[in-house]
């Protein structure tokens, strides 16, 4: 077969095109001070490489609408002045060292990532605890975009993922000692590179690091987008938080609420009680429009399931993950000595924040050292979003303000504002 002239120009685009996308080293770069964009590798492959800039703008190496492109001396970055003017910054030669530690029989995998000054400046550490997902946090944006604005940072696959022996769970009294033992081996692999060391913890990280913060003499706390309620206020909370978007009033709360308390009786008795009431209370409301709108974490799908299915599957289902269903956070956060900042998202469908808010506030009264920021307009992840009119929400970019704000309430600065974000106190 043949080729034509035009073809083989194509192809010769394309090729070059390729090249110049995967010649792209994955890393931080910057030009400015804390200037930042993270370049990070997928397993699909150099040209499937993402970016993501310190003030959350994101997008993949090599799309046509890319604010960056790579060249032969560093990354070339789109200039706010105009379309066709261009910057280049230079891949910051971070410390990147991988091991291997144990926690409670199970083998982890962690790195640790510090600047380059670090033996000079000995910044902060702080060490990552990531959410209930169960993919990897080794080799994502996240940490190096903490790691750009000055700290080092230790981030390790959870047990159960990624990289990490064991079994997942989302036990938080052992993932705490897991988030210690991850402390613990990085503050002997950066000794005498780091002055304070602390805690960051993410959506369900932020019940884990305020425990392994108390447990192990942290000198702050970071949580971001995290719930100071119990898994079953939790998944009360989100179905008042559904209703209450589907346009259901106090009546309706009234009755949902109810039942949230009847399946949260059957989940919190580890399924060995509770069916009748919960029985009685689906034949009371079964011609309710609302009941069919429920979801919350897990009240939707034990409503959806008859009583010999929960009760031959129900554990397996709903309570196997080690979860610690009246999980007390004020009392954990009140025996915390170390500073806190807490960021929570204005408008989170999965951890709605008025009773966090609340309980947070009681605690300040308490003189506990807590700074509160809110973002408003943002959903869980500190996602900027459009919604569509059937509710359905699109993620566009993580909101301006939220990685600085953490860099410099870490590195003990202040460049506010951030973005939109809101002081509380």
């Amino acid at each position: 077969m043949t080729t034509s002239p035009a073809a083989l120009l194509l192809m010769t685009s394309l090729a070059a095109m390729y090249t110049t996308t995967a010649a792209c080293p994955a890393g931080i770069y910057g030009e400015a001070t804390y200037e930042r964009v993270v370049v990070t590798d997928t397993p699909q492959g150099a040209t499937a490489q993402r970016y993501v800039f310190v003030d959350g703008r994101r997008g993949g190496v090599g799309a046509a609408d890319a604010l960056l492109r790579c060249a032969a001396d560093g990354l070339q970055v789109r200039s706010s002045v105009g379309a066709e003017g261009w910057q280049t910054w230079t891949c910051i030669d971070y410390r990147e060292t991988a091991l291997r530690f144990k926690s409670h029989g199970s083998e982890l995998a962690g790195m640790l990532i510090e600047p380059p000054d670090a033996a000079m400046t000995r910044p902060p550490l702080t060490v990552q605890v990531h959410g209930s997902e169960k993919s990897a946090a080794l080799g994502l944006a996240y940490p190096y975009l903490l790691a750009s604005q000055g700290m080092s940072v230790f981030v390790y696959d959870k047990r159960g993922t990624g990289s990490s022996e064991g079994q997942y769970t989302q036990n938080f009294e052992l993932l705490a000692e897991d988030a210690m033992a991850a402390a613990a081996v990085a503050r002997r692999l950066a000794a005498g590179r780091y002055g304070r060391f602390g805690y960051a913890g993410f959506s369900q990280g932020g019940w884990v690091a305020p425990l392994a913060a108390r447990r192990s003499g942290a000198d702050y706390v970071v949580v971001g987008f995290g719930l100071m309620l119990s898994p079953l206020e939790e998944d009360r909370d989100q179905v008042m938080a559904e209703l209450r978007e589907a346009g259901h009033g106090t009546a309706t709360l009234a009755k949902a609420r109810e039942l949230t308390e009847a399946t949260g009786a059957l989940v919190a008795s580890h399924f060995s009680s509770g069916y009748q009431r919960l029985a009685t209370l689906k034949r009371r409301y079964a011609k309710e429009p609302w009941l069919a709108q429920i979801k919350g974490e897990f009240t939707g799908a034990l409503l959806a399931s008859d009583e010999a299915t929960l009760r031959r599957l129900g554990p397996a289902l709903h309570d196997n993950l080690g979860l610690i269903w009246h999980y007390d956070s004020m009392r954990e956060l009140r025996a915390l000595q170390a500073p806190l900042l807490w960021i929570m998202a204005g408008a989170d469908s999965e951890a709605p924040g008025e009773v966090t808010r609340e309980r947070l506030s009681r605690l300040k009264r308490e003189d506990k050292t807590i700074a509160l920021y809110l973002f408003p307009d943002t959903d869980h992840g500190m996602w900027e979003f459009t919604q569509a009119s059937d509710g359905s929400r699109h993620h566009t970019q993580v909101t301006e303000g939220y990685y600085r704000l953490i860099g410099d309430w870490v590195m003990g600065r202040r460049s506010a504002p951030y973005g939109r974000g809101q002081q509380l106190f």
